[in-house]
């Protein structure tokens, strides 16, 4: 069995080592160089507080991987877990938290339910005056996308796969007369510069040119990419390395400690949020952006009084769903579509990789159920947003 796997992200090189650890062939076709997409790019949050079923599974299954990494993949990638710190201003927020986190509870995650004082014994620079409730999990952490992403890179490598770089498919080859409105046709492989390569099966893993690829098989997907922010931020007052990442979900920002005291800043604010071109998006950080994110976060933390500095940031894209969850699935005979995943594909790629193999190899997937994620949701209207996401 042959498997060409579209992107060189590290969903793209978990699905390729799941696979080629089942037996199977592949190749990955990446149109830059390995994790050149939104992986690199990733601020590297692993966390299993997310408000739809579904994504939490998903991470506890990723976690499993994420904690024996170094041991099983021989590479240290930085992994900290002081937790994740979520906070509420209104009512109707904190009242969201008490389903969330009985859901959470039920399926094994040690998340809990805070006053703002408590909050602030986890992360002593908030203001408690401006929140109503929070949560937290000790578990939830963050881990350096890039060291990961080597690590799964060197992992497929020696089990055998073939990872092609600067090599984009051009198009998506399937059976005759699957084109023009018959959906029922098999995907055969898929067309490169280099000449065509063919499949048992295409997984798309392209991250911000998922829709993009979807189409040259004839698939429409509702995947828009995004366009995200990061700055590193020297504070007034250092941030502490025992911090979790903190999210004020109201106002869309956050920050996690980095290194020497420093802060990784984001979020995103105001109504307009256009779609971006992901071969023409403006990599740089905005300073006009640096300026409101630290503004926001010095209204509710200590941290960032007036002689906090930007140092430096960079862009990034979110590939966007409707629902701000992913659509894992095989979409058509054939096709795998693993994408969309709204901001959290680095921290979901394990879990993400062996349900890619799963579908391919069994014909079903077992480890997570992902009925959820399947792309009819959005024409049945039964999906459920992902609340938990800036």
């Amino acid at each position: 069995m042959t498997v060409v796997v579209i992107g060189g992200g590290i969903v793209g090189l978990s699905s390729a080592y799941e696979l080629a650890s089942r037996g199977v062939d592949v190749v990955v076709c990446e149109r830059g160089s390995i994790g050149s997409g939104s992986t690199e790019r990733s601020v590297g949050g692993i966390r299993a507080q997310f408000s739809a079923p579904v994504n939490v599974d998903l991470s506890l299954e990723s976690m499993r991987v994420w904690n024996g990494f170094e041991e099983r993949f021989g590479t240290d990638i930085d992994y900290r877990r002081p937790g994740y710190l979520f906070l509420a201003r209104s009512e109707e927020t904190a009242a969201q938290f008490e389903e969330t986190v009985a859901m959470q509870n039920d399926r094994g995650v040690p998340s809990e339910v805070l006053e703002p004082e408590e909050a602030r014994e986890h992360c002593p620079g908030i203001d408690p005056d401006r929140f109503v409730a929070a949560t937290y999990a000790p578990t939830d952490g963050f881990a350096d996308p890039h060291l990961a992403l080597q690590g799964y890179a060197r992992a497929a490598a020696d089990a055998g796969v073939d990872v092609r770089t600067k090599t984009p498919v051009v198009d998506v080859i399937r059976e005759t007369g699957a084109r023009g409105g018959d959906e029922s046709g098999r995907v055969l492989g898929v067309e490169t510069p280099d000449g065509r390569l063919e499949a048992d099966y295409v997984v798309d893993a392209a991250g911000p040119w998922a829709r993009e690829v979807a189409a040259l098989a004839d698939i429409s997907l509702p995947i828009v990419p995004k366009r995200r922010q990061i700055a590193v931020v020297e504070p007034e007052s250092p941030v502490p390395e025992s911090d979790p990442l903190t999210i004020d979900l109201e106002s869309g920002s956050y920050f996690r400690p980095d290194r020497d005291g420093d802060a990784l800043i984001g979020g995103h604010f105001g109504a307009s949020d256009p779609a971006a071109d992901p071969d023409g998006y403006a990599r740089s950080m905005d300073f006009e952006w640096s300026v409101e994110a630290l503004e926001t976060v010095a209204g509710w933390t200590s941290y960032f009084g007036p002689e906090s500095a930007v140092k430096r940031g960079w862009a990034g894209l979110y590939a966007v769903t409707p629902d701000d969850s992913a659509i894992l699935e095989e979409t058509v005979p054939g096709f795998i579509t693993a994408a969309g995943f709204s901001g959290h594909g680095f921290q979901h790629a394990p879990a993400t990789g062996k349900l890619v193999a799963e579908l391919v190899t069994d014909g079903e997937a077992s480890l997570v159920d992902i009925e959820a994620l399947s792309s009819d949701r959005f024409e049945r209207e039964t999906a459920r947003t992902e609340r938990n996401v800036v």
